[in-house]
This record gives C-alpha cells, sequence and structure tokens, in this order.
C-alpha cells in the first residue's frame, strides 16, 4: 500500500498530472516534463500538506475552538506547536474516484460528523487537464441538517524553475495583507502592502524575503478572475488563478528546518475565508441544508 493511496494519471498534450487517493493531492504536475508544482515521491507520506485539499477550513482555526449557535465545539489541535487546528479535516481523508478518463478525475469524500465539527459535508473534487492547463473544482453539499461553518483551499506549491523561492519572481495583484502574530502566525491586523515587504504587484524578485501571510484585496483580471504568476529568472514559470468565490490568497516560502523542503517551492493557497474564520467569521461560508458551494482554480505553465 502506497503512503498516498491509488495513484491517478492524467495526460492531456505536454501537461501531465498525478492525483492521489489520500487527501484529493495533487502530487505531479508538469509540463514537457518541466515540474509546474514541488513533487513528492509515490513511497512518501505527503509532506507539509503538498497538494492538498483544504476543507471545511483553510489555514488555523486558534486553539482549535469555535461556537456555532452558542454551542462550543473543539477540534483536534493539528498543529500542537502553536495550539491550532490546521487546514481542515480531509487533507488525509481517503477520496474514492467516481468517474475518470485519462485527463480528467472525479473524486468523492464524504466528510462524517465528529464532536468538533457534527456537520456531515459531501465533497467533490474534479482534475482536468486541458491545452490551458489544469483545471481543479472543488464542490461541498451539506448533508445534514443544520447549518455548517465552511472554508475551502488548495495547497499547492509553486515551482518558478531551477533553484530556490529566492530566485524566483511573484506577481501578486494583492493591495493588502494580514499582520500575524510571529509565535502562532494568527491575525492581528490588516495591513497595505505599500511600502512594505510584502508588495509583490508590480512583479518582483522574492529573494530573501520570508513569507507566511494571507493576502487580500485582490485585483481580479477582465475575466474576473484572480491571479498569481511565479517566474524564473528567463521568464518562464507557473501561472495560478482562482474565482471570485476566493477572496484571499495564503503566500508562504516554506521556510523550513528539512533541507529538501526549505524554500523549494512557494505555496499560493486562494481561500474562501481568511485564517481564524471560523472564530471571527470574516468572509466564512454558511451552508444551509442541501445547499453547496464550489470554487475553481487554474494552473498552467508560462514560457
Amino acid at each position: 500500500m502506497l503512503p498516498s493511496g491509488e495513484q491517478i494519471e492524467l495526460r492531456h498534450g505536454e501537461y501531465r498530472a498525478v492525483v492521489t487517493q489520500v487527501g484529493a493531492s495533487l502530487r505531479v504536475l508538469e509540463y514537457a516534463g518541466r515540474p509546474l508544482v514541488r513533487a513528492f515521491a509515490e513511497d512518501e507520506v505527503r509532506p507539509v500538506y503538498s497538494g492538498a485539499v483544504l476543507a471545511p477550513w483553510p489555514n488555523r482555526i486558534a486553539d482549535g475552538r469555535y461556537t456555532v449557535g452558542g454551542h462550543e465545539y473543539q477540534l483536534p489541535l493539528t498543529e500542537p506547536e502553536r495550539a491550532t487546528a490546521l487546514h481542515g479535516l480531509v487533507a488525509w481523508q481517503p477520496w474514492r474516484p467516481v468517474a475518470r478518463s485519462v485527463s480528467r478525475v472525479d473524486l468523492e469524500c464524504l466528510l462524517w460528523p465528529t464532536p468538533g465539527y457534527p456537520f456531515p459535508l459531501l465533497l467533490t473534487t474534479t482534475y482536468r487537464l486541458t491545452g490551458a492547463g489544469l483545471e481543479v473544482r472543488l464542490a461541498a453539499r451539506n448533508a445534514g441538517t443544520a447549518e455548517a461553518p465552511y472554508g475551502c483551499s488548495i495547497h499547492p506549491y509553486l515551482v518558478g524553475g531551477a533553484g530556490r523561492v529566492d530566485d524566483w519572481s511573484l506577481e501578486l495583484p494583492a493591495q493588502s495583507y494580514l499582520e500575524v502574530d510571529p509565535d502562532r502566525l494568527l491575525p492581528v491586523a490588516d495591513r497595505t502592502v505599500h511600502g512594505s515587504a510584502f508588495d509583490f504587484r508590480g512583479g518582483r524578485r522574492i529573494g530573501d524575503t520570508e513569507i507566511d501571510h494571507a493576502f487580500g484585496t485582490v485585483t481580479a483580471g477582465r475575466d474576473g478572475r484572480a491571479e498569481a504568476v511565479v517566474r524564473d529568472a528567463d521568464g518562464t514559470g507557473v501561472h495560478l488563478t482562482w474565482d471570485s468565490a476566493c477572496p484571499w490568497v495564503q503566500v508562504h516560502t516554506a521556510d523550513r528546518p528539512e533541507a529538501a523542503l526549505h524554500r523549494s517551492g512557494l505555496a499560493v493557497e486562494p481561500m474562501t475565508c481568511p485564517p481564524d474564520a471560523f472564530r471571527t467569521g470574516r468572509d466564512l461560508v454558511w451552508l444551509a441544508p442541501g445547499q453547496a458551494h464550489e470554487v475553481s482554480w487554474r494552473l498552467s505553465a508560462v514560457w
């Protein structure tokens, strides 16, 4: 048995992707043999949420504790060093392929109620390769009888080219970011990017900047989709776009103690809500019984 379960290979033209059963994770994405995301090995336990689907919340919940309808719920502290509940509940769940072809797979996960999140959800993730890249869609439906708090994201580590994060540039038309406390990385205040180390609106080299922040007020293009572009010095790279359901995007320069992971990919995670939304309610989605929510992302090569 492989640590990430069944491996589902997709192909279209020069694109190749591998999606795993565990977490519906994007393990590999390549164009003409060039990696667009940081991959992990078949026989490896997925490191640091690489490529995972994040739901029913992205990012952190302080102390794993939140209140709905006057009732307080306690989630497992999956990031014990910061006493937070990190990145939802489905990242380590098995997802069942329900439809597949050479270039597409639909995977389904039924999230059963637990004491910390007693709201059953039926989630479907679709990966589809086209000439425009990899389209990712996540749909969630409330399968219970009570209103459910909800948020989601994906967790790709984008690869601009050879080398490390320091060698690449980032273009991100975000006007603001969330300042966080240095110990727990929980939100402190909204800040403008203007004049800060986090202003990537015009595109610039990342260098030694350390980032693990949520960005907001992202200017969308004419098609209504927001975007981030990570490039190598020669102009090649990877392009990520997302729809208006995600007004936030977490960016992380992968500053890690493990030499193999340290600044080896730039995590860009478009999110439906900011960190700690279960406690603050900010941009939190509330799913009525039977109600569905859908969001989409697209990753493509820059050549």
